[in-house]
């Protein structure tokens, strides 16, 4: 592939001001960015993104999680020139499409065993809304209304709509939009750098689990589901469960008849060094909700995977109305499909999940030199996902205020070094794509370290 050339300086003035001028980007203080100049991609390659002046930096978040084999894969680049050449798009209701057939098969192939129907949608946001939504109507079929609630966990962020919103649980986030919500019960999630319990694992013996158990012991008539992240909250900073944890939670469901939504948008297609989370524990859910990887970071597209039983508790005659009501415009897109069945090929052809592990390995080698600085206070990783707590006090564990950005301070000096990285508050996150060499990946964390120190010394 031959680069773009770099912009000429007007060119950038204009696309910087034209930014500025025009753009409203998530997540920002949109006050402190036109106070800055924003830096523009043109193009990328491998875990490289380069800017319209022509500096290369490396991609230590995957364009947000999304990127998997590295920008510009040929496989999927040619899949999807194939695709155009046939159709773009092409409604889902009432219609079926090749693409969407096949990556359907595909990923029953490849979920845990026992989820048997595939539904799309478009982003993470919508195939959890999705979930909640089949959940709910699921009970309702089954002549169980009361079972309307959801059980959700403290700290967990599963998208911006409000479906999602309600049974998420950042504050930062979420509190503005209560009187928009719909009530949930909430439950701990197992952090053990900061143990509500103020207990240690392993010794605890998982005592944060009691408390979920009570709770759907004696609410259970009430509650449709349990919405989890399996094994990592990664919005949260990446707070990783204990081993078994997630079997113990779909024991309680099987126990109490409430049903199981894993939502696996971040944590699917390799992410933890398996293809899902579930599998870590062979936890079959209910329902699993996949978006981000899916299409190896090149177009919106998510899937929420229900079992056969969920599937024919919506069949009748069409005078019963029991059908789902609900979908999208761009439901089951060919382009979309024909990406993310090419990124799954590359998983195969390559042996994506095999070569990873000795990645994972080096990348938690490098990651122990962090340790030693005074000012990290704990190092999470599960497979190919990381999150770099940064504290005041390496001995009471007394973090930074939010306001001093130390999280910013530490993404920014990062990009000073040539890599691009996104903080959660205080919690500097690395999740590069799984393509990323050896010598990448010791790169990344001795840039993560120059910028630790340099910004808390």
């Amino acid at each position: 592939m031959t680069e773009l050339k770099p912009k000429t300086r007007g060119e950038i003035h204009r696309l910087q001001a034209d930014d500025q001028q025009y753009l409203w980007h998530p997540f920002t203080q949109m006050k402190e960015w036109e106070k800055e100049s924003p830096l523009i991609i043109q193009s990328g390659k491998g875990p490289f993104l380069i800017d319209v002046h022509g500096r290369r930096y490396l991609d230590g978040v995957s364009s947000l999680w999304v990127n998997l084999h590295g920008h510009r894969r040929k496989e999927i680049d040619r899949a999807l020139i194939s695709q155009i050449r046939k159709i773009a798009h092409t409604t889902l209701l009432g219609l079926s499409n090749i693409p969407a057939i096949e990556l359907a098969r595909k990923l029953l192939e490849i979920a845990p065993k026992g989820l048997a129907r595939v539904f799309y949608s478009d982003n993470g946001s919508t195939a959890v809304e999705v979930a909640l939504k089949m959940a709910f109507q699921y009970w309702q079929l089954k002549s169980r209304p009361r079972k309307r609630k959801f059980v959700s966990f403290i700290n967990a962020y599963h998208g911006d709509t409000l479906g999602s919103v309600s049974v998420g649980g950042i504050d930062l986030f979420h509190r503005r939009f209560e009187p928009l919500l719909f009530e949930t019960v909430r439950v701990p999630y197992p952090y053990c750098y900061r143990c509500h319990l103020s207990l240690s694992y392993p010794s605890c013996g998982m005592a944060c689990l009691q408390e979920v158990e009570t709770l759907i012991k004696t609410r259970h008539e009430e509650l449709a589901a349990v919405i989890i992240e399996p094994r990592v909250q990664a919005a949260a900073g990446m707070i990783i469960s204990p081993p078994g944890y997630l079997q113990q939670i779909r024991k309680l469901c099987n126990e109490y008849q409430v049903l199981m939504i894993a939502d696996e948008v971040a944590t699917g297609f390799g992410r933890t060094g398996k293809m899902f989370a579930c599998d870590h524990e062979e936890v079959v859910p209910d329902l699993m909700a996949l978006a981000k990887g899916i299409t190896g970071g090149y177009l919106p597209l998510a899937a929420t995977l229900t079992t056969q039983s969920i599937y024919e508790a919506f069949l009748g005659n069409y005078s019963e109305f029991k059908t789902f009501f609900h979908g999208h415009s761009y439901t089951g897109n060919p382009l979309a499909c024909a990406a993310a069945l090419a990124n799954l090929g590359i998983f195969e052809k390559e042996k994506t999940l095999n070569k990873i592990q000795s990645k994972i390995r080096r990348l938690s080698l490098a990651l122990r030199s962090l340790d030693q600085l005074d000012h990290v206070g704990d190092i999470r990783q599960c497979g190919m996902m990381v999150g770099i707590e940064l504290v005041k006090d390496k001995m009471s564990r007394e973090p930074y205020p939010l306001t001093e950005k130390k999280g910013t301070l530490v993404a920014m000096e990062a990009r000073n070094r040539g890599m691009l990285i996104r903080p959660l508050g205080n919690v500097v996150v690395l999740m590069p794509p799984l393509s990323t060499p050896h010598s990448v990946l010791a790169r990344m964390v001795q840039i993560l370290r120059g910028s630790i120190r340099k910004v808390i010394t």
